[in-house]
């Protein structure tokens, strides 16, 4: 596994400064990817009786896409969305935007995809939460159909198009798409259906991980797919390890037959984009990235 840093949404701020300190770190640190969070919106707890969630509208997220092409042009990395919350944004423009950032990063992008679970958002960008996972299932053939041909006829549930072509196309012709979930989630059977990878959220290496993974790779073979070529992406939050600690967790997920491993620096305090980067040195110098 190769080092790959979670851009911290929430705590980063507004200064293109600092989200450029943030990346050339990254870079000069051995980090070879940024993952990015995604929200559109926050809600305001107190004007929705029974709100619960980890982000409110206190938390500010820069939106993927356009910092794609921020990023894009000022480092080698390879840019994850984790995840894109795929069901409340139009299937085409996604599918457009996805393949000019993959060609502005030269085939560095990789597209990860989820339900989401604030219902606040969905109904703020007029999509049905009820529908969210029959919609990403057609979304996810939609855009693999435009990544890779002109599309003479797509009727869906959700879609229909005739006669129609995403120009410029991708790099990557499929943009890989992995799919984000919890565990024990019942969305797991669609990501070995579907992805070609899972993004592991909130959890370690351990019995009911070992579980849900056997879960995927059951579906995955059921679907006649190639388990070999299938991604497992871990997470580790640093904020708080030592770095005997992240030695550890990071031989566990190793041990477990993680492809990719996400480290994430943000934690339970706010913090300034210089100590971002300085707890991103120390990781790589505990784990063996920094060059």
């Amino acid at each position: 596994m190769r080092g790959r840093a979670v851009f911290p949404q929430t705590q980063i701020g507004p200064d293109p400064g600092a989200t450029r300190a943030f990346a050339h770190a990254a870079t000069d640190l051995g980090y070879d990817h940024l993952l990015v969070y995604d929200h559109v919106v926050g809600a305001i707890p107190a004007m929705h009786a029974g709100f619960t969630g980890g982000y409110t509208w206190e938390h500010p997220f820069h939106e993927p896409m356009v910092l794609f092409g921020f990023l894009a042009a000022i480092c080698p990395l390879e840019l994850v969305t984790g995840v894109l919350v795929l069901p409340q944004r139009q299937t085409v423009l996604v599918a457009k935007q996805a393949a000019e950032v993959d060609l502005l990063t030269e085939g560095r992008l990789r597209l990860g995809v989820g339900v989401g679970w604030n219902r606040v958002e969905y109904q703020a960008l007029d999509v049905p939460f009820a529908q969210r996972g029959a919609r990403l299932e057609e979304q996810v053939e939609l855009l693999r159909a435009l990544w890779t041909a002109p599309v003479e006829e797509f009727g869906g549930r959700f879609h229909g198009i005739r006669g129609a072509a995403l120009v410029p196309r991708p790099v990557q012709q499929p943009i890989p798409i992995w799919m984000g979930a919890n565990l024990g989630s019942p969305t797991l059977e669609r990501v070995g259906r579907l992805a070609d990878g899972w993004i592991v959220f909130r959890a370690q290496p351990g019995e009911q991980l070992e579980r849900d993974a056997e879960r995927v790779r059951t579906a995955l073979e059921r679907a006649g797919r190639d388990r070999a070529g299938f991604g497992i992406q871990g997470r580790l939050t640093v904020e708080e390890q030592t770095p005997d600690s992240v030695r550890e967790q990071v031989e566990s997920w190793r041990a477990f037959g993680a492809s990719h491993l996400a480290i994430a620096t943000m934690g339970v305090r706010s913090r300034t984009v210089d100590e971002h980067i300085h707890t991103l040195r120390i990781t790589a110098e505990a784990i063996g990235l920094a060059r």
